[in-house]
């Protein structure tokens, strides 16, 4: 007996000795740590995973106790492409150096929630990283998104104007916008993108047609969302800066960052102020927020995350209307929003070949417009203190399980549960009481990606159940398929096609607002819908280095929310109007060396309203709702560039924008119907004076066009900005 316990103590010490782990660190092309990276580990000669785990903020992956042999490392991580290694279990330690890819090879996470090459989504999807956004130098969304292709930003005239986003058609609330993982935008409300900073921004992925499926509510047209920077170095790391410009415009910033065994953390603040062009043309817009992660196991972390904007606007309203100074500004009025993002997330990568994320989150979300005198001339300026607090809190599971993979065959499972409680208070101080509302939602969603040799396919569904609207189910299925496989100057033919549903709730102030000038909120209203298909092929050239993707899309939007007079003269909403657009993208992106890219790109859309009942022949509906007038603010010919430059020493970027005439209308009897079209360019570079100081310079308008992207409010001529960032500590 004896001999045989020293038989099975020698054995278990023999097999310990014999087991090794395998810690393998996830670098960048400049040897920066990269986190958050998907790292599966195969056997040799196998393709199913045996362990998946996620890189720490300091790059680290660690696999414990592997048997002796050789295995396959496989790294995904978002803005890279895919990296494949083969290894050895008693290797001590391996570094993985991740390269860029060419667009439709950037691994990407919005299109599927997944990591997955953009060109295997279905989906059309731009991205902007970390080394652009530096070299941009946005001050909030819109100045980066409006590059992108099939982007129509129009902002109402100055810095911190209302900045809408047209995408395919769909109107400016067809846009879901998610920060590190919670929408921030208000169901049924236009998101202002020209108030969502980009400081510490780390990421910014842009998909384009339906997401309902995948993001509920207001996915109807376009995904944006932005991932924040994520502390990476074992020595603490001080980043801080100042810029300033003409129209009396200065930021500064500072940043604390790094990480420490099992803990990672980003502290950071940003202040930006500006003069504007005119009167009661000022923006100011303060930002504080952190990020902060911890490894509880190898297998399990934990995140918090935090974000505070506080920003104040002058709003001198309507006045110049394409050159035509018609009204005086209005000196009075001017809006403050301030906004409250927290979330804590718990990520656990086990057993085998699955993860599983589940995220609490809280937003809040305050608006206050004020304005102290009236002018007759303009329809919408009268005295009033309109003011909303809506608040958004809930919780969020996603499961993910990768199935069995083979050389003809893989797949991949992604389900979730959603619950979100919605409150708010939508009022006039000036006309109490103030008009509470509330609505429940629960959320369910899956979806399963499926290859075969040559042919993807992804399929999903949605189902909502809502305390105010009922039940509601959206569907998608996207499929693509590798043609042609091609030589050195045709790389390569994909072929793709989609079909979905969307659905967007109604605003807080349409359903619970208050009986105010005349308009009545509505509690039967409806969610507004759409039908979506796509199809469009993509076209590899010169080994892969160029991509031509061209889209074709047509959606149809129903159910659409519009307010109408009653016959008591107040206006209520109701559900009315159907539309329809359709058109066609057309996208180069290319690598042109390992450090310059370009990526150009042209939209065409045509727009049309189908049906409004209020317009009938014995009471005509006039330009811009009669059945047949198309959408305000959709330009049919649009267009954008983007090239950047990212050196070791220096990195610059020239942005481009054209966008044609579309209609528009003043709203104030002046019979203006259009805004005419524009090109905008933007420059930015900046230059490593040593390892700690850097300066930057950036140019908006280059070319200091005079234009309106809202009719009525011109935009800002050239306007530039100066100045040095340094750090301390750090690698």
């Amino acid at each position: 007996m004896r001999a045989l316990c020293v038989s099975l103590l020698l054995f278990v010490a023999l097999a310990a000795a014999s087991a090794a782990d395998l810690k393998v660190k996830v670098i960048d092309p400049q040897s920066a740590a990269v986190s958050g990276a998907q790292v599966s580990l195969f056997s040799k000669g196998t393709d199913t995973p045996l362990k998946i785990a996620t890189s720490s903020a300091e790059g680290i992956a660690i696999f414990n106790e592997l048997s002796p042999g050789n295995y396959q490392i496989q790294v995904l991580a978002p803005g890279f492409a895919p990296q494949t290694e083969d290894v050895a279990a008693h290797s001590d330690a391996i570094t993985i150096q991740l390269h860029l890819a060419t667009a439709s090879e950037t691994v990407v996470v919005t299109a599927t929630r997944t990591l997955v090459p953009a060109g295997e989504t279905g989906a059309s999807i731009s991205t902007l990283e970390n080394a652009q956004l530096e070299t941009m130098q946005p001050i909030a969304a819109a100045d980066a998104v409006r590059f992108l292709p099939g982007a129509v930003v129009n902002t109402a005239g100055q810095r911190g104007g209302i900045s809408s986003l047209f995408v395919r058609g769909g109107e400016s609330t067809y846009n879901k916008v998610i920060v590190d993982g919670v929408a921030i935008d208000n169901p049924g409300e236009t998101f202002d993108f020209g108030t969502l900073p980009l400081a510490q921004a780390d990421r910014l992925e842009f998909v384009r047609g339906t997401q309902s499926t995948l993001y509920g509510s207001d996915a109807m047209t376009s995904v944006v969302q932005v991932w924040t920077r994520t502390g990476s170095t074992p020595v603490p790391e001080l980043r801080f800066g100042a810029d300033g410009g003409n129209f009396g415009t200065a930021s500064g910033y500072a940043s604390l960052a790094g990480a420490h065994e099992r803990f990672d953390y980003d502290l950071f603040g940003n202040q930006f102020n500006s003069n504007g062009l005119g009167v009661n043309d000022g923006y100011s817009d303060s930002l504080q927020g952190a990020n902060v992660g911890m490894a509880i196991t190898d297998h399990a972390a934990l995140r918090l995350r935090v974000r505070h904007s506080n920003s104040q606007t002058g709003l001198p309203g309507e006045w110049n209307f394409n050159g035509d100074p018609l009204l005086a500004p209005d000196p009075s009025e001017s809006s403050h929003l301030n906004s409250l993002l927290g979330s804590a997330e718990l990520t656990v990568a086990a057993p085998s070949g699955w993860q599983h994320r589940l995220t609490g989150f809280d937003y809040l979300y305050r608006y206050t417009d004020v304005n102290l005198n009236s002018n007759p001339a303009s329809y919408d300026s009268f005295p009033d203190t309109y003011d909303t607090h809506v608040n958004r809190v809930g919780f969020e599971y996603q499961g993910d399980y990768s199935e069995r993979k083979s050389a003809h065959f893989a797949a991949h499972t992604t389900f979730g549960y959603r619950i979100e409680n919605e409150t708010g208070v939508v009022n006039d101080l000036d006309f109490p009481p103030a008009a509470p509302g509330q609505r429940l939602d629960q959320d369910a969603y899956l979806q399963q990606q499926l290859a075969w040799g040559r042919l993807s396919a992804i399929a999903g569904g949605r189902f909502v159940h809502s305390s105010a609207y009922g039940n509601t189910g959206v569907p998608r299925v996207a499929l693509t398929l590798l043609a042609l496989r091609g030589g050195e100057l045709f790389s390569g033919t994909r072929v793709r096609f989609s079909y979905a549903t969307g659905f967007m709730e109604p605003a807080l102030y349409e359903t619970f607002g208050e009986s105010a000038y005349g308009y009545a909120p509505n509690h039967g209203l409806l969610p507004e819908r759409t039908r979506a298909f796509e199809a469009g092929f993509e076209q590899k050239l010169f080994a892969g280095r160029y991509a031509l993707n061209a889209t074709y899309f047509n959606n149809l939007f129903h159910d659409q929310i519009e307010a109408i007079p009653t016959p008591t003269g107040e206006y209520q909403f109701f559900n009315l109007k159907q539309s329809f657009a359709q058109g066609a993208e057309a996208e180069l992106q290319g690598r042109i060396s390992s450090r310059l890219s370009l990526t150009t790109a042209y939209t065409y859309t045509s727009t049309e309203i189908l049906e409004n009942p209020e317009c009938t022949p014995a009471n005509p509906c006039s330009f811009p709702y009669a059945p047949g007038d198309p959408l305000l603010r959709r330009p049919k010919h649009s267009a954008t560039t983007l090239l950047s430059y990212l050196g070791t020493r220096w990195g610059g970027n020239l942005s481009g924008s054209f966008v044609g005439p579309r209609p528009d209308s003043d709203f104030d009897g002046f019979n203006i119907g259009h805004a005419a079209g524009y090109v905008r360019a933007d420059l930015g570079g900046w230059y490593a004076i040593n390892s700690r100081v850097t300066a930057y310079a950036n140019v908006e308008n280059a070319l200091d066009r005079r234009y309106n992207e809202v009719v009525g409010y011109p935009a800002l001529p050239v306007n530039f900005r100066a100045g040095f960032r340094f750090r301390i500590g750090g690698e």
